[in-house]
């Protein structure tokens, strides 16, 4: 099942049920559940309760999503984004190759760090260049985890953007990855049980103004979602609604000889099978 959030034609944003094709939308408040966002909503998306949605959107006339603006998905994360540094092995290897002093790693324990988000961009919306502090502008497409009640609840795309000038240069990521509009995530989530796999391998692909940069599989990961899961649990707590981000392949534009970093009016388009296409402008 895919869950979005949209705005209404009245303008009140509401979570709400994507169809398979992506051309039908069922508000979750014509469906009785009166939650202001999907955040809200994820604790009591149980199976048994999709199940039931599933079978009730069968008799009811839904909305053309051309009637809706698609929101992000978690258009407001309740906590910041975690997310893994350095994940895939092609990936270390061009990260480090760029700055050995910032990127080197045995690969011994995961790389955790948190990006923080003010309002998720959605499919669509635009990636703010903030051309007066970065210089470096760079992307990275990403397989996000959306933790439920009962372990995972869903997949989604999230477009890891990074100022890598502010990221090296203080010697930590935090302020980087974190500006305002540098977070596009969507364009929907994809519940767990829609993959045949666990964890799900998935082609994963980004492309800049209709070149393709980064091509590899969530297979190649180097710590998988268990690994994150078990061992952030031991001493986090990590609520319904959590998003995890698990890293990006090799393709980035730092990576590319000579470095090709974005600039306002390029285009990149993040791709992962079985979840869609997530499509941003440059600000």
């Amino acid at each position: 099942m895919r869950f979005i959030t949209c705005r209404l034609p009245d303008g009140v944003e509401d979570p709400a049920i994507l169809s398979e094709d992506g051309r039908q939308v069922w508000p979750l408040s014509w469906l009785g559940l009166s939650y202001e966002t999907l955040s809200e909503a994820i604790p009591f998306l149980t199976p048994q309760v999709r199940y039931g949605l599933s079978l009730a959107i069968a008799g009811i006339p839904a909305l053309p999503v051309e009637a809706v603006t698609l929101e992000s998905p978690i258009p407001a994360p309740a906590q910041d984004v975690i997310c893994l540094g350095i994940n895939y092995m092609a990936h270390s290897d061009e990260a480090e190759k760029y700055s050995a002093a910032a990127f080197a790693t045995k690969h011994e324990d995961a790389i955790y760090f948190s990006k923080r988000v003010t309002r998720a961009v959605p499919d669509g919306g635009p990636i703010e260049a903030h051309t007066d502090l970065v210089k470096k502008l760079d992307y990275e497409c990403e397989l996000a985890v959306v933790l439920g009640r009962d372990y995972i609840f869903g997949y989604t795309i999230l477009n890891d953007v990074s100022a890598r000038d502010v990221q090296t240069a203080h010697k930590q990521w935090y302020f980087g990855k974190s500006l305002d509009g540098f977070t596009p995530i969507g364009p929907c989530i994809v519940t767990a049980d829609a993959f045949a796999d666990y964890p799900p391998r998935l082609g994963i692909r980004s492309f800049v103004n209709g070149e393709k940069r980064q091509d590899s599989n969530t297979a190649l990961q180097i710590f998988d979602i268990d690994h994150v899961i078990a061992e952030l649990s031991q001493g986090m707590t990590l609520k319904a609604g959590t998003i995890i981000a698990t890293g990006t392949p090799a393709g980035v534009g730092m990576g590319m000889d000579p470095p090709q970093f974005l600039k306002p009016g390029d285009v990149v388009r993040c791709e992962i099978e079985g979840i869609g296409t997530l499509t941003n402008p440059v600000k």
